[in-house]
């Protein structure tokens, strides 16, 4: 759960700072109905409307999670709720075996999950997603 209150100086504070989510799955309710989720856009930021009885879902991979941040309201506190669904610390992640052919190679290389959670977790919050520094950059589908 997410709580942040009331502040009379907003433009002075961030909420939580521009990041995007390590995990596959992130699935979000903005409880209070109160604005404070951003997205960026084509280097912009722009507020997401909560609705009512509605959650926000974010992806990574092929439904590539989109930089997000949070702020705060002047006039109201906001609360919201994130579920995460991840994989196993034990197991492995990379590309669907299935989902790699000559047509479409690996775009991604495998790593362990805790691997991959120890370096996501050690960086800075720095808006660029983490996922990238797995990215297979020859397209060839071997790791340089």
């Amino acid at each position: 759960m997410n709580y942040y209150p009331q502040c009379p100086q907003p433009e002075h504070v961030i909420g939580l700072d521009s990041h995007t989510d390590a995990v596959g799955l992130t699935i979000l309710l903005q409880v209070s109905e109160v604005e404070g989720l951003q997205i960026r856009k084509s280097g912009e930021w722009i507020p997401v409307k909560p609705l009512p009885d509605s959650f926000v879902i974010v992806t990574n991979g092929i439904y590539r999670s989109t930089e997000h941040r949070a702020s705060v309201n002047l006039m109201k506190d906001r609360l919201s709720m994130a579920t995460f669904y991840s994989p196993n610390l034990d197991s492995e992640m990379g590309p669907a075996p299935s989902l790699v052919t000559p047509e479409t190679p690996a775009q991604y290389r495998r790593i362990r999950v805790a691997e991959f959670f120890k370096g996501y977790f050690s960086r800075e919050l720095a808006g660029k997603s983490y996922i990238d520094v797995m990215k297979i950059q020859n397209g060839g589908g071997e790791d340089n």
